[in-house]
């Protein structure tokens, strides 16, 4: 099927957006004459009857699949865009899960990865050039990208803007670390509060953020048993890291609360951690990286990192000082002995704040998990 682009349209209004056969059908159902809607990877081929007097007027298909006689009809009023033929989905209707990303992981065959879905792509992503040099790949990502980013702020919309938390971190800190059982703890307290817990998406700190969210509502010996199988395979690095993530989600196999982890295929060498109930994967860091700090309107907490983690501290101060998203939201350095000593970034930040070279900014040093979440139910209520 050859697709045409059609005439352009001043847009007046915003468009509702149609991600589910069982919505288009609803929809198909009810109206004639369809105006303003966006339908993202959606099959109309099963809907022939319903579409024979049915009339499309400024509105976009994306990777739908359609008959041949409606692309005609829709070539006037409508935006048509093709599907690129890609290893992975340039018009993803929702965010990922570890069922998609992994879906043929075996439990005890760590070698399986390599048939998944994550290391497929990855291995894509290797091969077509991490920055990309030809026009149709670089094009897929975008549109890929655009989509993961539509999806995860369709799905944000559940959540006030002052209950979004993200933790950062070192992607080394070890499971066995008493680092990452604070971190979990820490985690899971705040989603049982009511918190949604971002992070990267990926091991160590952000993993630990993830597994603390997965076991809200669940007893701390349960979270406890966990950790210690999960440390059986300390860093990512170890050929058991992802298996012992699942040998622990067949154990503990539901949870009630929600997490989203952030990645990107740029650091495809360390897999997602399928704890992350929603994962936003990317391929551009930059959008990734920008983005987490963005949503986290709720408050970060910094927990020990080196150059990743400094970077987003001085990204996400930036961000306060100009109220780029209308609000300064806290910003926890976590551990004060590292963040003063160690790595002194929290005297300069300060310093900084003090002399009004940055403003707005919201600092606090904290030493344990009680400390935090006074912190960020202080700037919660406030709100």
């Amino acid at each position: 099927m050859q697709i045409i682009f059609s005439n352009y349209i001043t847009a007046s209004m915003q468009y509702t957006e149609i991600e589910s056969q069982k919505k288009l059908q609803t929809l198909l159902e009810k109206e004639l004459h369809i105006s303003k809607y966006a339908f993202q990877n959606l099959d109309f081929t099963s809907f022939t009857s319903a579409l024979s007097d049915t009339t499309f007027t400024d509105c976009i298909f994306l990777g739908c699949s359609l008959p041949d006689y409606l692309v005609c009809n829709l070539y006037t009023n409508n935006y048509l865009f093709p599907k690129l033929d890609m290893p992975y989905n340039t018009y993803v209707n929702g965010l990922y899960t570890k069922e998609i990303l992994y879906d043929n992981y075996i439990l005890n065959q760590p070698e399986s990865y390599k048939k998944t879905k994550d290391a497929i792509i990855y291995s894509h992503f290797l091969k077509t050039g991490k920055e990309g040099n030809d026009i149709k790949e670089t094009l897929g990502r975008r549109l890929h990208d655009h989509s993961i980013s539509d999806a995860l702020y369709g799905f944000l919309e559940n959540y006030p803007e002052d209950k979004k938390v993200a933790i950062m971190g070192g992607h080394g800190l070890s499971r066995a670390d008493e680092g990452f059982t604070t971190v979990a703890q820490l985690s899971k307290k705040l989603t049982e509060k009511g918190y949604l817990m971002l992070s990267g998406g990926g091991p160590g700190a952000m993993e630990a953020t993830h597994v603390g969210a997965w076991f809200a509502g669940k007893t701390d010996a349960e979270l406890e048993d966990a950790i210690a199988i999960l440390a059986t395979a300390p860093s990512y690095k170890d050929r058991m890291w992802l298996d012992k993530s699942f040998e622990v989600l067949k154990k503990y196999p539901t949870s009630n609360y929600e997490s989203i982890g952030i990645p990107t295929w740029l650091y495809g060498h360390e897999p997602p951690t399928p704890f992350a109930t929603r994962i936003a994967k990317y391929f551009a860091n930059s959008i990734r990286e920008d983005g987490l700090l963005a949503i986290a309107k709720g408050g970060i907490v910094f927990t020990p990192g080196s150059a990743g983690t400094i970077q987003e501290i001085f990204q996400d101060a930036t961000q306060n000082h100009y109220l780029s998203f209308e609000v300064s939201s806290p910003m926890i350095f976590m551990d004060s002995e590292y963040w003063t000593k160690e790595r002194p970034v929290y005297p300069l930040i300060e310093k900084l704040n003090n002399e009004e070279k940055y403003s707005n900014l919201l600092l606090s040093l904290c030493d344990t998990n009680e400390e935090v979440i006074e912190q960020l139910d202080a700037f919660s209520i406030s709100k």
